[in-house]
């Protein structure tokens, strides 16, 4: 791909993050987990085999079933040891942290580290996708 021109000067393509993507064992227990951090994702993706949902400003987020990955990448395994990808969302205050921890707790969602009010002066907690991904939620302390 060539260059683009600055001030009379080539410059080299610079790759601008578009998407993260996420393969699932189970695209509507992924898709139930997500909704519940505010995603927007219509309930007719669950049975899909690949879902997107742009976030404002225009990140994608993918999902993609085990089978489509092997679809085209025969070879392809589930990954095993956990802490290879990990999301962070951003709460409003600490207090939502503890909320919204504990709504995913009671909806059926694993724990991972409850909430702590971190040395590095946020209010953090960890819980696990369906699929074993950590997702952070935080908080800046008042």
């Amino acid at each position: 791909m060539p260059g683009h021109t600055v001030d009379g000067m080539t410059a080299q393509p610079t790759p601008r993050l578009d998407a993260i993507g996420l393969v699932v064992s189970d695209m509507a227990a992924s898709l139930a987990f997500y909704r519940r951090l505010g995603l927007d994702v219509p309930a007719a993706a669950d049975s899909a085999p690949h879902v997107e949902a742009v976030l404002p400003g225009g990140l994608r987020v993918l999902w993609d079933t085990e089978e489509t990955l092997r679809s085209f990448d025969p070879h392809w395994t589930r990954p095993s040891g956990g802490g290879r990808l990990g999301l962070a969302f951003l709460c409003a205050c600490p207090e939502e942290v503890d909320s919204v921890y504990a709504d995913l707790v009671a909806a059926g969602c694993r724990g991972h580290l409850k909430p702590w009010d971190a040395f590095w002066g946020q209010r953090y907690a960890v819980v696990l996708d369906p699929d074993g991904c950590e997702v952070s939620l935080f908080a800046n302390s008042a």
